[in-house]
């Protein structure tokens, strides 16, 4: 019943393929938490103004052409962002949303790099470590392992916090971490790519938390 929802999230994806069924089945797991899977496209036209209302807007998304500024009709993703940040709803920028649009300065200063380029490396068996016990995301988590695609790329600036770690020779370092767009809390998270991680109940665990801190419920 929607009575029992705590969380409304929009889930945002776009350019790239993923399995639906695992992606849909670890939000399911997710106790008091709504959510709303849609295309870039549909989250910007809002037709059905709701996106005040969510709590939470997770990116999931790989577009990778600048927005245009202007548009005839005047709903442009900036508008989008901008409104989110105003309102202070909370950002998630999960795997390969973290690669969108590469050349546009407002998608860097939400992810914390300027230089996104980036190689990628399918299969990679890799352990997480917590970096910051203290943080109600990983608050008494422990290390573990799980396979997953990772990326090499420029590490997140000194304004971030970061949470998780992974050393291996073919993933940036920092994997998890925490900013401020505005007035909206932001978790960045690299890990994500298929249901190898989508059903790791650790990762399950770091999204769920996420979402609770980003909506300011922990």
């Amino acid at each position: 019943m929607m009575n029992d929802i705590d969380i409304t999230v929009a889930v945002v994806t776009g350019k790239h393929t993923f399995d639906v069924l695992g992606f849909q089945q670890m939000f399911n797991s997710m106790s008091n938490i709504e959510f709303y899977l849609q295309d870039l496209e549909n989250f910007v036209a809002d037709v059905g103004r709701y996106n005040d209302k969510y709590d939470v807007v997770l990116f999931y998304n790989f577009h990778q052409q600048t927005p245009v500024a202007d548009e005839r009709d005047g709903t442009t993703i900036l508008n989008s962002i901008n409104r989110l940040a105003e309102n202070g709803q909370g950002i998630f920028v999960l795997h390969h949303a973290i690669l969108a649009f590469p050349h546009w300065e407002i998608w860097s200063q939400i992810v914390g790099i300027a230089n996104r380029r980036f190689g990628y490396h399918d299969n990679q068996n890799i352990q997480t470590d917590p970096m910051n016990e203290s943080h109600p995301i990983t608050s008494g988590l422990k290390s573990w392992q799980m396979v997953d695609e990772t990326y090499t790329m420029n590490e997140v600036r000194d304004d971030s916090q970061p949470l998780l770690v992974i050393n291996h020779t073919n993933s940036m370092n920092k994997v998890g971490w925490t900013r401020h767009y505005g007035n909206s809390r932001v978790f960045c998270y690299q890990s994500g790519h298929d249901n190898q991680s989508f059903s790791n109940p650790n990762f399950r665990t770091v999204v769920f938390r996420g979402l609770q801190w980003l909506a300011n419920r922990i």
